[in-house]
């Protein structure tokens, strides 16, 4: 079987539609997605082996060579082989990074959230003490990263917080337990 990267494409210029993204031209994006979304699912979906998942890094990564096609150089090689990097790369590292997930019944879910936040109460155990101690948004970082799984950048967005925040948020938290389970 052939590599798809090795297949010509008389027809389709994607250096310049790279370079037309970086200027902002919504329609290169489009023709983009429109020649390529397909066979990059195919990517996503050997590397990830979820099609849901698949479809959500696509979706990302159409998002990255949006925001990084000026940062394309053809020096270092073909247009296409760069979106197609970009999609490997970010199935790889999603893959990488969520590695060390457990998925969490939706049984347990319910049970130990409530609608703003987390219910820590009717635990017993010093970590929960400990927990209680550190203000709500602070926690509820530690609890969205260590007990969903959440990325920093997934708890950023869903708390409406900037990044750099949620992540001093979560080092000066982890400090804050491990002084007071000292």
């Amino acid at each position: 079987m052939a590599d798809p990267l090795s297949l010509p494409e008389p027809c389709f210029d994607y250096e310049a539609c790279l370079t037309a993204c970086a200027q902002g031209d919504h329609q290169a994006l489009r023709a983009l997605y429109t020649q390529e979304s397909a066979r990059l699912l195919g990517v996503a979906r050997r590397i990830a082996g979820d099609n849901a998942l698949a479809e959500d890094i696509v979706h990302d990564a159409f998002i990255r060579i949006w925001t990084k096609a000026a940062s394309f150089d053809p020096a270092l090689g073909t247009a296409r082989g760069w979106i197609f990097s970009v999609t490997r790369h970010l199935a790889l590292n999603f893959m990488r990074n969520n590695a060390r997930l457990v998925p969490i019944n939706q049984d347990h879910e319910d049970a130990s959230h409530t609608p703003s936040g987390f219910d820590l109460h009717g635990h017993s155990g010093r970590i929960y003490d400990c927990l209680e101690q550190l203000q709500p948004a602070r926690r509820d970082c530690l609890l969205h990263a260590y007990v969903d799984g959440y990325s920093h950048g997934q708890i950023a967005e869903k708390l409406g917080t900037p990044l750099g925040t949620v992540k001093a948020w979560i080092k000066r938290s982890l400090a804050a337990l491990r002084e007071c389970m000292g």
